[in-house]
């Protein structure tokens, strides 16, 4: 697996960023690429570990074969590395932009804080095989008769079509939103990944006979019962868009938001769309010259901070009820999973205030107008300390603490009552389906993605959309060849 001394003499090396003095002037990504030589030296340090935890299950969710396209990369075989590389990630120029990158924290070389660069390396691939005219529409030489509708365009539904398609399907996805991508559109800045990525798989999807159906929110513009009738298969995909409620009193204020709306608004400006959407508010949110505060530690909050930066925010104060996390963790017990750590993404080195095993009491303000925070210190069983009270000023918040599960206004309260869909009793309203067939409680619905699984990660999404596919096409044809 790449060079067998490789790990011993190559350093780790990942791809730089433009300095925070200049990225936050504008919403482009900031990533400087590597060059193909610099990329396969990294590929060069996966070494021959004997079991390699990086592909999965702790490491990699879709089990990409990691040490296989890195050893190709190697080789210098561009074309044979992503040809692998789509046989279990339909979408490695996303992943490869905005995955956490588990695979790397289960990766040998981290025991020693020195993973190999694989998410940098997976997205060379990516971009080096478009680069070189190798992802091109692969249309099914043969038509199965049979007619499959996927509700959603976010990674899971995108997935989906894709597999189905190529399996010959006929297939129609239905996108409420004016263009595809769900939040991998509307929700992940620019900075992070830019949406020409989107468009050009969605134009490699229609070249493979995929039909997409924008700006029709299903459950009010079409019915599920018209779905159901027509096709032999429905998808839903319809992701987790409902904040989590957060009980803070004064969340009614001018100028006190939810996290989605604020990003999904940035997203439309800079894709040149107008801000007003379906189901999300319409009236301007800017940071501009303000003093803003962000409640909730996870990837969104920090989304938010990085927005606010490029709108022009005086300070950004980040604030997160958890304690702060030790700078390493103990290699023996955690490695190969997730540790927790002390992590600074890149919106947060731009210059945010972070504030730890903070509880956020109260917005405030005058004349409907809010014009600060209050918030306490918390005990390690998150119970506010008495007397440790304070203030931040504020002129914008957001609450970014997650989501409960989908829109409940379209396809779920079309279905009630009806059809007798299964959500989740847990205080969310997550799909019920399991992981072997994805089927729900409804004849003919099929589920994954984020509207069952729960908020997650893209390439959790991917995943799910893609067993999805095999399990729909599997229940169509009496048996499947696509993977799982």
């Amino acid at each position: 697996m790449g060079k067998v001394t490789g790990f011993l003499e190559i350093d780790r090396q990942v791809a730089k960023y433009q300095p925070a003095s200049d990225r936050i002037r504008h919403f482009r990504e900031f990533t400087i690429p590597m060059s193909d030589a610099e990329v396969q030296k990294q590929s060069a340090r996966c070494m021959d570990c004997g079991i390699p935890y990086c592909h999965g299950p702790t490491g990699c969710p879709v089990h990409n074969q990691i040490p296989d396209w890195n050893d190709l990369v190697y080789s210098g075989n561009w074309e044979e590395a992503i040809r692998n590389l789509h046989s279990t990630n339909n979408f490695p120029e996303f992943t490869g932009r905005v995955c956490p990158a588990p695979c790397e924290e289960a990766c040998t070389l981290n025991l020693e804080d020195a993973p190999v660069a694989i998410k940098t390396v997976e997205q060379a691939i990516a971009d080096k095989a478009y680069e070189l005219g190798f992802i091109v529409p692969q249309p099914a030489t043969v038509h199965t008769g049979k007619k499959v509708a996927i509700i959603g365009s976010g990674p899971s539904g995108l997935a989906a079509a894709q597999q189905l398609g190529r399996s010959g399907h006929e297939v129609h996805v239905y996108e409420r939103e004016s263009k595809a991508g769900g939040l991998l559109r509307y929700g992940i800045p620019d900075f992070k990944m830019e949406k020409n990525f989107i468009d050009r798989r969605v134009e490699q999807i229609r070249g493979e006979g995929v039909t997409f159906h924008y700006g029709v929110n299903v459950g009010v513009d079409v019915k599920m019962e018209t779905l159901l009738s027509e096709y032999d298969a429905v998808l839903y995909c319809g992701g987790s868009e409902t904040p989590r409620p957060a009980g803070i009193g004064g969340a009614d204020l001018h100028g006190v938001y939810d996290a989605m709306p604020y990003l999904v608004q940035q997203n439309r400006r800079v894709g040149r769309e107008n801000i007003d959407s379906v189901g999300w508010p319409s009236d301007p949110i800017l940071a501009g010259g303000k003093h803003v505060v962000v409640v909730g530690g996870g990837d969104t909050a920090s989304d938010c901070v990085g927005t606010a930066f490029r709108q022009g925010a005086v300070k950004v104060t980040q604030l997160d009820i958890r304690p702060m996390p030790p700078e390493k963790e103990d290699k023996l017990a955690v490695w190969p999973y997730w540790a927790t750590k002390m992590r600074t993404s890149s919106s947060q080195a731009e210059g945010a205030v972070r504030e730890f095993q903070v509880a956020t009491l109260e917005f405030v303000g005058e004349d409907g107008q809010l014009t600060g925070v209050k918030c306490c210190q918390v005990d390690e069983k998150r119970k506010p300390i008495a007397g440790t009270e304070f203030i931040i000023k504020a002129d914008l918040a957001f609450i970014a603490i997650g989501f409960s599960g989908p829109f409940t206004d379209s396809v779920l309260k079309d279905l009630e009552g009806k059809l007798k869909l299964n959500t989740d009793r847990r205080g969310s309203t997550n799909v019920v389906a399991n992981t072997e067939d994805y089927k729900t409680s409804v004849d003919k619905l099929w589920s994954a993605g984020d509207v069952r699984r729960g908020q997650s990660l893209v390439v959790w999404a991917i995943r799910e959309g893609r067993q999805a596919a095999r399990a729909i096409d599997e229940a169509l044809m009496g048996a499947s060849v696509l993977p799982r």
